[in-house]
């Protein structure tokens, strides 16, 4: 019998009788029946969520700090039943299931730290007797907003960053990776001793993610937004935040472009962008989507890349060999084709695939892409790399920052520090030199600039987006009034 795998709200397990398929993008078998909420459940989960925060926000810290210990213990020990349900539900491979789940692992751990960081600080006043006060306090019920791509790790950073500064969470994943970008976290939360309600999870069919995103940003109890996914949902969601008064924090779309320097590493280069753009069949907001090379090295570089990228073995998630994996469905993989077709039909050169093979997409080089091609400046979640050829840094920078998006960026080169002067004029919000396009690490400050979004995600600066800074004055004498 399939499993079924309920809503979480309040600490429980909860349906309305109604469900949905949740089925594995490479065989197309169903994984679990999940269940198909609406508005009203959102609405529910807002509401244990509000009422368990008081209870969370004032446990104390130590007890706080074990809870998440706990739940990377307990994490660390389903890590193979993880692993399986990455690869099934979102055609995940071994080796970004690994990637997930260390970033996770690691993101626990690290928030338990923050129970005993310091909240405030001592400011200096010109009144005499006064002493001034700023300090950081929990905002209350956060609604978080997660994707499928990399579907553990992203939900987990939705989660963990504010429940971690104490807050409360009502996550919606998406309805392609409910259970590991969703109802798993409650779970782990849940065997780790966290109150009930702390965190809440609500699940939909596809198609009816709009009404319960709505429930989350208008109701009047919840103060913050934190959404990864497409510019385009981004946007409305901001538009709907504002009318509200309500902070989003949003981690959106990318066009990503990686440097190559005419005194590049040529072996670095290459295996660099091969991982960069076709790492998790380049369904990560970070991957590699232009590769900029200076003309002295682009021929030898286009034929080195463009060898290793035809040899990457696609097909089957589950065979640790594989790199190129299928398409999270089959709208995902028509996208992809009809972008690629278009491109080549408007004049775009393609040096290797080209070629549907559902549920997957062979990887794929294009070079001489039009700038009006649909590809040349929307991101497109797919294993496919356009390869530009510059007269130099300059002319790099000039093409990058000509993208409305300004996520990530990578530079090759033997010059580190003509790289970070590079560096600084991308208008991006993470650059890695000598490095591609696709990390994070859980203390670090994730996000971009334009429309890539804005807010940062990262344990040590989410206090900003996830806190409300209160000034407390005490005075240890009477002050005299002039009436």
């Amino acid at each position: 019998m399939t499993a079924k795998v309920s809503h979480h709200i309040g600490g429980a397990p909860v349906s309305d009788g109604r469900w949905h398929a949740d089925r594995d993008p490479y065989t197309g078998d169903v994984i679990a029946e999940v269940a198909s909420g609406d508005a009203d459940n959102a609405r529910a989960a807002i509401e244990a969520a509000h009422a368990a925060f008081p209870g969370w926000a004032e446990l104390p810290p130590g007890e706080r700090q074990n809870v998440f210990l706990r739940a990377a213990d307990a994490l660390e020990n389903r890590q193979d039943e993880v692993l399986d349900l990455l690869r099934a539900e979102t055609g995940c491979g071994p080796y970004f299931g690994r990637v997930q789940l260390d970033f996770c692992l690691s993101l626990l751990r690290q928030a338990a730290g923050l129970a005993h960081a310091p909240t405030g600080q001592l400011l200096p006043s010109d009144v005499p007797g006064t002493r001034a006060l700023a300090v950081r306090r929990p905002v209350g019920v956060v609604a978080a907003i997660a994707p499928w791509n990399a579907a553990l790790s992203l939900a987990g950073r939705a989660v963990v960053g504010p429940l971690a500064l104490g807050n409360t969470v009502v996550l919606k994943p998406s309805e392609e990776s409910p259970i590991t970008g969703g109802v798993l976290w409650a779970e782990l939360f849940a065997e780790a001793g966290l109150p009930p309600g702390a965190v809440n999870v609500v699940t939909h069919a596809p198609g009816d993610a709009g009404a319960i995103a709505e429930e989350l940003v208008t109701h009047p109890l919840v103060r913050r937004i934190s959404f990864t996914g497409s510019t385009v949902t981004g946007r409305r969601l901001a538009e709907l935040a504002a009318r509200h008064l309500k902070r989003p924090i949003l981690q959106l779309s990318g066009h990503n472009a990686l440097i190559v320097r005419a005194d590049a590493d040529l072996d670095l280069a290459v295996k660099a962008a091969t991982y960069g753009a076709f790492v998790h069949q380049g369904e990560i907001c970070m991957c590699v989507r232009r590769i900029l090379v200076e003309a002295p090295v682009a021929e030898e570089f286009t034929t080195r890349f463009v060898a290793n990228v035809a040899a990457l073995p696609v097909g089957d998630p589950g065979d640790p060999r594989t790199v190129v994996g299928p398409l999270i469905n089959e709208w995902a993989l028509s996208l992809v084709a009809r972008r690629v077709d278009e491109a080549v039909a408007m004049g775009a050169r393609l040096l290797t695939g080209g070629v549907a093979e559902p549920p997957c997409y062979r990887p794929t080089v294009l070079t001489g892409v039009p700038a009006d091609a649909e590809i040349a400046f929307e991101e497109t979640f797919g294993p496919v790399a356009l390869l530009e050829t510059v007269a130099g840094g300059d002319e790099a920078v000039e093409r990058a920052n000509a993208s409305r998006f300004g996520l990530t960026a990578g530079i090759i080169s033997a010059d580190t520090y003509g790289s970070l002067d590079l560096a600084r004029r991308l208008d991006v919000g993470i650059v890695h030199l000598n490095d591609q396009t696709v990390n994070d690490e859980p203390q670090m400050p994730f996000g971009g600039v334009k429309d890539s979004g804005w807010g940062r995600f990262g344990l040590q600066f989410a206090s900003e987006d996830f806190t409300d800074l209160q000034w407390i004055t005490m005075r240890d004498k009477s002050r005299g009034y002039p009436f």
